[in-house]
Order: C-alpha cells, then sequence, then structure tokens
C-alpha cells in the first residue's frame, strides 16, 4: 500500500510541475521542459525513500532496489510521454 501511495504521490507531483509549467511558461516547450524536469527531482525523492526504507523501516538495499525501480520508473514514465507527445 506504501508502494502505490509514494506512485501516487510521484502522479501529483508531476500534475504540480504541469501546472507551474502552465502559470509560468504557458506553451507546449514549457510542459516539455517541465516534464524532463521532473524526473531528477523525483529520483531523488525516490531515493530519499529508499533511504527511509532501509535506515528506519530495517529492510536492505537488495530488498529495496526493486521497489526503487518501480517507484521511480512509473511516475518518470509518464513525465516523459508527456513530454514526448508535448514535443511531436
Amino acid at each position: 500500500m506504501h508502494m502505490a501511495m509514494v506512485i501516487g504521490g510521484g502522479v501529483v507531483l508531476l500534475g504540480l510541475f504541469l501546472l507551474f509549467g502552465k502559470l509560468w511558461g504557458g506553451a507546449e516547450p514549457a510542459f516539455a521542459t517541465v516534464a524532463r524536469l521532473f524526473v531528477p527531482v523525483w529520483l531523488a525523492i525516490a531515493l530519499v525513500n529508499m533511504w527511509v526504507g532501509v535506515t528506519r523501516a530495517g529492510y536492505s538495499v537488495r530488498e529495496e532496489l526493486p521497489i526503487l525501480a518501480v517507484v521511480f520508473a512509473v511516475p518518470a514514465a509518464l513525465a516523459l510521454l508527456v513530454a514526448w507527445r508535448v514535443a511531436r
């Protein structure tokens, strides 16, 4: 359940990035730029989530790596899809 909540949080954060891109840039290239900027920010957040899982929850890095991959990949793939669709 925690994994689904973190992925949902990533999708909401992507929506906020796109909203701010709309408010500040307004043009379609701004959407693509903001979506691309989201990816490293989301990677940092996903890594912090993994770190918390290892240090606080007691999981090993080996147990957390597949979760990191899924938690990062779903919102990042959505962001790259948005960037690709807008930049066409």
